[in-house]
């Protein structure tokens, strides 16, 4: 099983028009801009593109419209599974993946309900990869409905059927990741934390990448961070840029991901802040906040020399 390329791997948006339907060039514009940013995949069809307020041939038309304009400059993955019936994951994981993605991602919420044992969803687990041949798959911590959250135990056994070769990990604990990290070394299996503050130690301890919601608005961020790491290892400037980025992750969480898609309109893409999922109104306090991340956002830029995307 072919490894997936280390780097960042921004969880995609999906943009709507003002009836709150597909708005697909914006979506291609979108694409086009993580690739200019740095990223090296990209993951559609996830929470982030409020993947459950989709209709399924919705789920595989934005799948399909990242790939086609992707044109194989990057892997695209995308979420396949959905409901904790076995037969219908299969074949919708089967169709997902005919539109040309490198791996169709299982959201460890889904198999199984909240309170059912891990040996129920190892169980499951094992009558997917049954039916859906070999065709190289991935997990994802989703955090809706639930968190089930990978023991070292459970990633190991799925890490060494080498069918898995993405894991984006919502832990947010350094010792957890470093324990999943040790359980999966030797396989196919990559490790991608979506936690910006554990994110420089992860990559230390041999994760491949991050998959974090802020490489959504400033993708060139990121992708400065993880070449620099890799370039010059862990220096006070970097050091630095990790506490402003995780300064901002905690403000970027809220309303997301409405704030995302108003902050990249104000970077200049043709996207509208439109969501189908229902959020709070935007009081002043939170407008507020949204101006410091954008003059962070600016003064980061200037002072590090990074080359951003610009419309």
């Amino acid at each position: 099983m072919k490894l997936l390329p280390q780097g960042l791997w921004p969880v995609m948006l999906t943009p709507f028009n003002d009836r709150n339907g597909l708005d697909l060039p914006a979506l291609e514009q979108l694409t086009e801009f993580y690739i200019s940013a740095g990223a090296n995949g990209l993951f559609a069809n996830c929470l982030s593109s409020e993947m459950f307020q989709l209709t399924d041939e919705e789920r595989l038309l934005i799948t399909k419209t990242v790939v086609d304009t992707a044109k194989g400059r990057l892997p695209v993955i995308a979420t396949g599974s959905f409901g904790n019936d076995m037969d219908v994951s299969a074949t919708f994981i089967k169709r997902i993946y005919d539109t040309g993605v490198k791996a169709v991602v299982i959201s460890t919420s889904q198999p199984c309900d909240e309170f059912e044992s891990d040996d129920v969803f190892k169980l499951q687990m094992e009558a997917l990869l049954e039916k859906t041949g070999d065709i190289p798959l991935g997990l994802y911590e989703c955090p809706v409905p639930y968190k089930r959250l990978l023991l070292p135990a459970i990633i190991k056994w799925l890490a060494h059927t080498n069918r898995f070769v993405f894991h984006k990990d919502t832990s947010c604990d350094l010792t957890e990741i470093k324990r999943k990290l040790e359980a999966i070394e030797g396989t196919p299996l990559g490790f991608y934390n979506a936690h910006v503050p554990t994110g420089v130690a992860s990559i230390i301890s041999g994760a491949r990448g991050l998959s974090p919601i802020s490489a959504n608005l400033y993708p060139e961020l990121l992708s400065y961070l993880l070449s620099t790491l890799k370039k010059e290892g862990k220096t006070e400037k970097l050091e630095g840029l990790n506490r402003s980025l995780d300064m901002m992750d905690s403000i970027i969480h809220n309303n997301y991901p409405y704030t995302a898609k108003l902050f990249l309109k104000e970077r200049g893409l043709k996207i509208q802040p439109n969501c189908r999922i229902s959020r709070s109104p935007m009081q002043v306090q939170d407008i507020k906040k949204m101006e410091t991340i954008r003059n962070v956002f600016n003064q980061l830029v200037a002072e590090l020399g990074i080359e951003i995307v610009r419309f």
